[in-house]
């Protein structure tokens, strides 16, 4: 994987690893395209030269009619299962993106005991419509503990990076078990050792925790996921145990419903741990101009020092709808649910 951060090594006497040719750099500042030649180092972008006459690589690619950009962050995947079993992280890997990131919504496979692993294959399967058979034959469950989940995955091969956060749902179901999937609100005893275990992984490399709050999000039994029970005091103990470590993220998902309480509790959990949050903006059927609210209360936010970003797709995507999986066109609509 090549850094984009530029170097100060002299390029002007051995031959680099890489050099890419006469493309047009889009280098995500913002600023106007134009034409030059990159250098490759070590992994590293060490030259960005619009006149590269000096520059020599090993390798050389004629990149003359072609765009060249750093590699795009996939913020949103759902590879927790995909990442132990295939190298290449597709269709992600095919379209630019250099970084993967996993975790989301709160479902995952780590934490998880044996007993609890086809809970949460069907957790998967109902959130995210990836079938249980394909789950249950390329999981190898060579983990109990989500730092054992990141050791699993880096004795593998895998063309792009990925980054994970801690999933809340398996984190909750591995501390309350039976009680979790009852939906009952945990205890302080609870909030402890799931902050314990949180603050383990984080210093194995996790990203930080997601998590969900929206009813549509169910096991393939149609069981809502254990996370829709979560009281603040439970997210909140989260949030103050990456604040202990001075790093990681908040992914959240709501419904809305209540906007104002909803995002209350979001600038709440920024304010007192000081970590950051994102969280998932989409149009409901329900309430269509409710996005422009949430916008509006995330810029006053940020206003406020608190930092809080509004996640949304930024292209348009095709989405599989079918009365045979977990969403069909009218799920959300009253008449069907009448």
């Amino acid at each position: 994987m090549v850094s984009n951060e530029c170097g100060r090594i002299d390029v002007s006497g051995d031959a680099v690893d890489l050099v890419i040719r006469g493309g047009l750099v889009v280098d995500g500042t913002g600023g106007e395209p134009f034409e030059a030649d990159v250098a490759i180092a070590g992994n590293r972008i060490v030259a960005l030269e619009q006149d590269g006459a000096r520059l020599r690589g090993r390798e050389e690619i004629d990149a003359r009619g072609c765009i060249v950009t750093p590699g795009f962050v996939d913020p949103h995947t759902h590879y927790d299962g995909q990442v132990t079993w295939d190298n290449r992280l597709g269709p992600s890997s095919g379209h630019g993106v250099t970084t993967a990131i996993m975790g989301n919504c709160g479902v995952g496979f780590a934490p998880c005991r044996a007993g609890e692993q086809d809970t949460m294959i069907r957790l998967m399967e109902g959130v995210e419509d990836i079938p249980h058979p394909v789950l249950a034959a390329g999981l190898p469950w060579t983990w109990e503990s989500f730092p054992e989940y990141l050791d699993a995955l880096e004795t593998l091969p895998h063309d792009i990076d990925f980054a994970a956060y801690v999933p809340h749902a398996p984190l909750r179901v591995y501390v309350m078990g039976e009680r979790a999937l009852r939906h009952e609100v945990a205890t302080a005893e609870d909030h402890a050792r799931m902050a314990q275990l949180l603050k383990q992984g984080m210093a194995a490399g996790a990203l930080g925790f997601g998590t969900s709050q929206t009813i549509i999000h169910r096991s393939s039994d149609g069981e809502p996921i254990p996370t829709l029970a979560a009281e603040e005091a439970e997210y909140m103990a989260l949030a103050m145990a990456l604040k202990e470590g001075g790093t990681g993220l908040i992914q959240f998902v709501a419904d809305w419903d209540e906007t104002e309480a909803v995002f209350g509790m979001l600038e709440r959990l920024v304010e007192r741990s000081g970590r950051p949050l994102t969280y998932t903006l989409a149009q409901s059927h329900t309430a269509p101009q409710r996005w422009r609210k949430q916008i509006a209360m995330t810029q006053a936010a940020v206003a406020r020092g608190h930092n809080i970003k509004a996640q949304v797709i930024p292209r348009p995507v095709g989405m599989l709808l079918s009365h045979a999986l977990t969403l069909n066109p009218f799920y959300s609509t009253p008449t069907y649910e009448q």
